[in-house]
């Protein structure tokens, strides 16, 4: 049976593929590079917030089963996935 955690978790993903789905329509009908660069660079906002959104939800969910140091370890691994794709 799908707890509550994993139900928002799936629900989040749907949503963000909505979105991705709906701004692809828009690059496709908008037929102008410019208004697809806009719409891209709208998308590099929403990305992010939904993969800090799930993962929050994620440990959430599992804090309790996790001790302290690994929680630290997968802060710190998150924390380097957004320091990769961050630096220029």
């Amino acid at each position: 049976m799908l707890t509550k955690i994993v139900i928002s978790m799936a629900i989040l993903r749907i949503l963000s593929s909505f979105i991705e789905l709906i701004a692809a329509i828009l690059i496709f009908r908008s037929n102008s590079v410019e208004k697809a660069l806009l719409i891209n660079s709208l998308l590099a906002l929403v990305g992010p917030l939904v993969f800090i959104s799930i993962t929050t939800i994620g440990l959430i969910g599992i804090a309790d089963k996790l001790s302290f140091q690994k929680l630290i370890w997968i802060i710190v691994g998150i924390s380097c996935l957004f320091i990769g794709v961050l630096k220029k």
